[in-house]
């Protein structure tokens, strides 16, 4: 078992260090058709080997290293691929699948994840196990590899994945949008967004901003979400450089969708959230602030979210001050009494499965982080930050490398602090 908050998810044998996905969508029908080519090293002797891949997806054919394998087979959420004869450990591995079938998002204890239709369009929403919804793929944070991902789909759509758009050719009715995403991305990060929507670039921003959305809510969106490029400033000058060369989108879909969601590069809100009322300034802030911590900066195992969840929403208050509304020691304050008044049972450092995304996870890393910005001082706290994201960049961590790494900026011992708020349920004095 890779990870106990996911025991079916992540497989053991090999190391994947890209997927190259060529897929054809089409809407009417919900019909999905792939081809991935995966390359991989085996990292130990391999007979047989297991990708994540969604029943609702059928395999025609399946080739490893230019050979048919002796056989696979597809059961409860895994294709499973025995070879013909044995890889030693360190060999090259090239694993090509096609599939097909009506893609439908996953049930989970968190509900649906995954490829979901739209009323007039789809969406990936990957969080924390959905890419085995749309691609075979080894689905599990601690994987990152890079992609290629061409889609084919009726011409009058837009299609958008990850990365950078290489080319859109046209042909026959249908349009093949290509992007190239080379920074090493977690599965679940991986996304498509397919709909009737108008791409435009933001203006005045220090990286390249695109907005994709439908032409109706061009407007509001230009008042709620004005202020992204000064938030991009603010996120760069607190956390250091911008991580995915590309530069970042924000996706608006027709539909209204419960809350927002991150992926490589890219963020994607729903009409509610673009109302021409500015009231999403908060989850705006909060998304964005997850390329450098989440989606940049992973979390090995998904027990520890906090790394996630804590610094965006820290990033919401940072915002807030930076933009004119209350500071971080006044959301510290409100959300610290909200806590204090809620059940005690906790543990940020191992939240288990059902709480990982309990809200109480987001606003206690936020307040683990401002009592330890009070405690080693703004300097100290910026400069950690930055040393964060720049040690651990496309790549994977632990709570352990964050307090570690914490111990070289305080001239006294962080232990109290972190059996305090990381390894105890009661909730410290503020």
């Amino acid at each position: 078992m890779i990870d106990p908050y996911l025991p079916d998810n992540g497989n053991f044998g090999y190391r994947v260090s890209r997927y190259e996905l060529d897929l054809e969508y089409k809407m009417a029908i919900n019909r999905l058709a792939g081809a991935v080519s995966i390359t991989a090293v085996t990292l130990a002797e391999l007979r047989s080997f297991s990708l994540d891949l969604s029943p609702a997806l059928a395999v025609s054919k399946v080739s490893v290293n230019g050979k048919r394998p002796a056989n696979y087979k597809s059961a409860a959420g895994k294709l499973t691929i025995t070879l013909a004869a044995e890889l030693p450990a360190g060999a090259a591995l090239t694993v090509d699948i096609r599939y097909n079938g009506s893609p439908r998002p996953i049930r989970t204890h968190w509900g649906d994840v995954g490829f979901e239709e739209l009323s007039n369009g789809a969406l990936v929403a990957g969080q924390p196990n959905g890419a085995a919804s749309w691609f075979p793929c080894d689905d599990h944070p601690a994987a990152k590899a890079s992609f290629r991902i061409a889609v084919s789909t009726d011409s009058p759509y837009y299609a958008l994945a990850n990365g950078e758009l290489l080319s859109k050719k046209v042909r026959a009715g249908m349009t093949t949008w290509t992007y190239e995403l080379a920074e090493p991305t977690s599965t679940y990060l991986a996304t498509l967004q397919i709909g009737d929507y108008v791409r435009h670039k933001l203006p005045k921003s220090p990286v390249p901003m695109s907005a994709v959305l439908p032409e109706r809510l061009r407007r509001d969106f230009d008042h709620d979400f004005g202020r992204q490029p000064q938030m991009m400033k603010t996120f760069i000058k607190l956390f250091g450089e911008y991580p995915v060369d590309s530069g970042y989108t924000v996706v608006v879909t027709d539909d209204d969708l419960e809350i927002p969601l991150e992926a490589q590069g890219l963020s994607v809100f729903g009409a509610n959230h673009c109302d021409g009322k500015r009231g999403a300034e908060r989850l705006i802030a909060h998304e964005l602030a997850h390329q450098w911590f989440g989606n940049s900066v992973t979390a090995r195992r998904w027990r520890d979210i906090w790394l996630h969840e804590g610094f965006a929403c820290y990033a919401e208050w940072l915002w807030s001050q930076e933009s004119g509304g209350p500071d971080t020691a006044e959301w510290a304050r409100r959300y610290h009494q909200r806590l204090k008044a809620s059940p005690q049972n906790l543990l940020l450092a191992d939240p288990g499965p059902a709480d990982m995304f309990d809200d109480r996870v987001y606003k206690r890393g936020a307040l683990l982080l401002h009592a330890l910005r009070t405690r080693i001082g703004d300097k100290n706290f910026f400069a950690l930050l930055q040393n964060w994201t720049t040690r651990y960049r496309h790549s994977t961590v632990v709570t352990d490398d964050f307090t570690g790494l914490a111990a070289n900026y305080s001239d006294q011992s962080l232990r109290p602090l972190w059996q305090a708020w990381l390894y105890s349920t009661a909730v410290p004095d503020l």
